[in-house]
């Protein structure tokens, strides 16, 4: 019965109805390693003046896989590291694909020619298959590869892009609906009429590529992309003080690929007596499904607070994450945190063929 489509459709259908917070906590304090633990994710925030929710701990990336820093993507239930050192007498790293609530990860074929490169995982969700799109930096001939997860014969394959553009590595790609979007920076000069940046947006069904300008967005340091409501989003934060409220998010929606079509919302951050008083810097770490922007404070902390922003109703709330920091301090580990919005389990993704080389031990 488990095994059954109805069942695996039924446990979805459930998983969706209760999504989860999941946090990565990437420590440098002794050694590099990973920590992943998830919280449930309020539905209705703003109905009570102060929300507790308990955080869960499922697993630990030891220092044993991951000796240099190493950030992840994330799409459909799985993270995926572009470099892990899996040998202790090998310097050598290796992409490595990795489901952190159960453990269960994947070794994936390396290349080794390029010492600077940029990968990220997608999802096309018709075909239900994971790809990983890789490219080189700075740009070279063989710059665009393609990896297909679950086949027989995993092999990375050249792949062809119209523009010859830089990823920029410090912003993370986001997977929305079967299409890869990420920055670039055009490095031809025909293209320079498109602004000092684009969106590129990479269909990972059919494993094409097509360029949004971005002429009338800024650049800035603190961008990230969102998924708003199936929509590709960018926001920016500015802060009025040093950390903390209040503060100022920028959104931009793209509201046609085709004609490059952007909207602009500008929102004003407040604490009120609703929210705790922090005096840190926050990340913008996506958009629930019901249209709340979740921020995260950036580095581990005790207690650890997520908040919760309806554009629709101009609120804000803040959530304690209960069990969170105690765990970290009683371990002694402090580091960066990096949150996911609607995570939920999927029984395609816990079966699926790439997931079987191996697994990680909670401890």
């Amino acid at each position: 019965m488990l095994c059954r489509p109805y069942f695996t459709e039924l446990f979805l259908t459930r998983s969706l109805a209760r999504p989860r917070l999941l946090f990565g906590v990437l420590s440098s304090d002794r050694h590099v390693e990973w920590l992943f633990f998830s919280s449930p994710q309020p539905q209705n925030p703003y109905e009570k003046s102060s929300l507790v929710v308990a955080s869960k701990f499922h697993v630990k990336i030891s220092r044993d896989f991951c000796r240099y820093m190493c950030r992840c993507s994330y799409a459909s239930s799985l993270l995926y590291f572009q470099g892990m050192q899996i040998s202790k007498d090998d310097d050598d790293t290796v992409p490595m694909i990795c489901n952190p609530i159960t453990g269960q990860y994947a070794i994936l074929p390396k290349l080794s020619r390029h010492k600077q490169r940029k990968s990220i995982l997608g999802y096309d969700p018709i075909n239900k298959q994971f790809k990983v799109l890789f490219m080189a930096y700075p740009y070279c001939d063989d710059y665009h590869k393609i990896l297909t997860l679950g086949t027989g014969n995993m092999r990375w394959r050249n792949i062809e892009c119209p523009l010859t553009h830089d990823i920029f590595n410090w912003c993370e790609g986001i997977c929305i609906n079967g299409i890869l979007y990420y920055l670039g920076r055009p490095t031809d000069e025909s293209s320079y009429d498109k602004g000092p940046f684009v969106i590129v947006c990479f269909d990972v069904r059919s494993e094409k590529f097509k360029i949004v300008d971005t002429k009338f967005c800024w650049l800035s340091s603190d961008l990230i992309l969102i998924n708003y409501k199936g929509k590709l989003g960018r926001i920016n934060l500015k802060y009025a003080s040093n950390g903390g409220f209040p503060l100022e998010l920028c959104m931009w929606i793209l509201e046609d690929v085709e004609k490059h079509e952007w909207s602009k919302y500008v929102y004003s951050l407040w604490d009120d007596s609703k929210i705790v008083k922090v005096d840190c810097n926050f990340s913008v770490v996506g958009m629930t499904a019901t249209g709340e922007i979740v921020l995260s404070i950036d580095r581990t902390s005790k207690p650890y607070y997520v908040f919760y922003f309806s554009p629709k109703s101009n609120s804000l709330q803040s959530v304690e994450i209960k069990g969170f920091g105690e765990y970290l301090e009683k371990l002694k580990i402090s580091g960066r945190v990096f949150a996911f919005v609607d995570h939920v389990e999927d029984l395609n993704v816990n079966n699926i063929k790439q997931l079987n080389s191996g697994q990680l031990r909670p401890k």
